[in-house]
């Protein structure tokens, strides 16, 4: 599908973004501009102002005289990034559980319900689109437009990583906990313990990942 000139590059922006979290274009690997610029039927100008777009988000670095690559998150990456954003979240918790009006919960509880049945089912590529739709609609309902851009920014990065935890043992049913207890605080009209369960939440979720990691090095050894 050949791209229309509008916001060109934005669009191109999309699509490799797209494609990077979908795995097609893995952590470390080399971006070819000629490749890709053929692939997307489009020059290298827009091409390269997209690259430059994803360099800011952090998505991708580039290497002087070398070229792009997909950004890799490392260990202390995660150690850096998870309190930060479990802080950001939570207090976008505190402050939806402030502004959630009765249609609000209803619509979060429609989600909750559809995260318990992919759980169950262990459909995990859809629990995690049920959970994503869950954290961006307590930002949303935040209404804090700084937390939500900060917390968008970070989330990016987090997506290269993230949805890998959801197959630590035990910890899909784990998830599906935490979130019910997010869920209850906020229906609860309870600020404290909403921003309480999901720092909780997101500190778990870093703790699944190094266990992960721990889990590949020694079969690795």
């Amino acid at each position: 599908m050949r791209l229309v000139p509008n916001s060109l590059h934005d669009e191109v922006a999309a699509r490799l973004r797209e494609r990077i979290f979908a795995g097609e274009l893995p952590p470390g690997s080399f971006l070819d501009e000629v490749k890709l610029a053929e692939q997307l039927e489009i020059s290298r100008t827009p091409l390269r102002e997209a690259l430059k777009v994803l360099t800011a988000e952090g998505l991708v670095r580039h290497e002087p005289r070398r070229g792009c690559f997909v950004a890799e998150v490392t260990e202390q990456d995660l150690d850096e990034i998870f309190p930060v954003i479990a802080l950001l979240e939570g207090r976008c918790a505190f402050e939806a559980a402030q502004n959630a009006t009765d249609a609000d919960l209803a619509v979060l509880e429609d989600l909750h319900d559809k995260l318990a049945r992919h759980a169950k089912a262990r459909r995990i590529n859809a629990y995690y689109e049920a959970n994503y739709a869950i954290h961006e609609a307590i930002i949303a309902l935040a209404g804090n437009r700084w937390l939500a851009g900060v917390i968008g920014d970070l989330r990016k990065i987090l997506k290269l990583a993230r949805q890998q935890q959801l197959h630590a043992p035990g910890r899909l049913e784990q998830s599906l906990s935490e979130h019910l207890a997010v869920f209850a605080a906020l229906k609860a009209r309870d600020p404290e313990g909403a921003e309480a369960a999901m720092r909780t939440h997101l500190t778990r979720q870093r703790e699944a990942l190094r266990e992960l990691s721990r889990a590949h090095r020694s079969r690795l050894a």
